[in-house]
């Protein structure tokens, strides 16, 4: 596997204690580069475009794990063709602003995982490595259980963080979410900026499109003065639209981030999302 930091900087400490975890199982590789810095950006757009095209085009490197997220993987998508992505064939592991790279793996047919990231497996530590080992190695994905009554869908699972999902509305970089469950987490976002994110879909005619909602966490989003939460702006998404979900399920930004496989057939029923597909074909 080859790791790449195409949004910020990373904590160095927890990075290297996440290659030792890993590389007590795979082959892990990265350029010393990806130390870099520049601002909130892991440096410049052509060293993490570099970067990202070395992991492509590497005919032995199976799975393309980030560092971490932040910001700045979208700036990257002018430059990146998803015929030549789909010709790489390669597994995508990521979660946050990695949204912006899922969509574009998506939109070239290929499964991604939303996972944990490098300088998170160094926090998290062991307990967090049997899921993704699991996950990426083609074992079942389990059932996963969260809060809801919905009524049976199926559809393709898309999507990732809310804020990159929003603000890649209109930009043709999105895969079609025609017939699809949309998976969604963010964090550190106040209520009234999930609403506003949640109308742009809305308006944008996303939720017209798809079957149903499957959410994760939405940590840290704290109320203001006004007391309205995150929980009301979800209720009151699901009561507009009127789309099966099932909220509180174990993925994002909080203690528990469970790898789940995007671009896959899967299921909402009850409280539950069962994934009927691995992200390994």
């Amino acid at each position: 596997m080859r790791v790449i930091a195409p949004s910020s900087p990373f904590d160095v400490e927890a990075f290297e204690r996440g290659v030792d975890l890993l590389g007590a199982h795979y082959e892990v590789r990265f350029d010393r580069g990806i130390f870099a810095r520049e601002g909130y950006l892991a440096g410049s757009d052509a060293r993490r475009l570099e970067e990202l095209s070395r992991a492509l085009d590497e005919e032995d490197t199976k799975a393309i794990l980030c560092a971490r997220g932040g910001y700045g993987a979208m700036r990257l998508l002018p430059h990146l063709d998803p015929a030549r992505v789909r010709r790489a064939e390669k597994l995508l592991v990521g979660f946050s602003d990695v949204t912006a790279l899922h969509a574009l793996f998506l939109r070239a047919g290929l499964r991604t995982l939303h996972g944990p990231m490098v300088a998170r497996l160094g926090r998290d530590g062991e307990p967090a490595l049997t899921p993704l080992f699991d996950a990426m190695e083609g074992a079942p994905p389990p059932e996963l259980r969260g809060r809801g009554d919905a009524p049976r869908v199926e559809g393709p699972l898309l999507g990732g963080n809310l804020a990159l999902v929003a603000s890649l509305v209109g930009t043709g970089q999105l895969p079609s979410f025609e017939g699809a469950i949309l998976l969604l987490e963010d964090v550190g976002e106040r209520p009234y900026r999930l609403d506003r994110m949640l109308v742009q879909l809305e308006l944008a005619g996303v939720f017209d499109r798809v079957v149903g909602l499957a959410l994760g966490g939405f940590d840290d989003c704290h109320p203001g003065p006004d007391g309205v939460t995150a929980e009301d702006v979800l209720e009151d998404l699901v009561a507009r639209t009127g789309l099966p979900c099932v909220a509180d399920l174990p993925f994002g930004h909080g203690d528990v981030n469970l790898p789940i496989p995007l671009g896959v057939r899967a299921r909402l029923e009850g409280d539950r999302l069962l994934l009927l597909e691995g992200a390994v074909r």
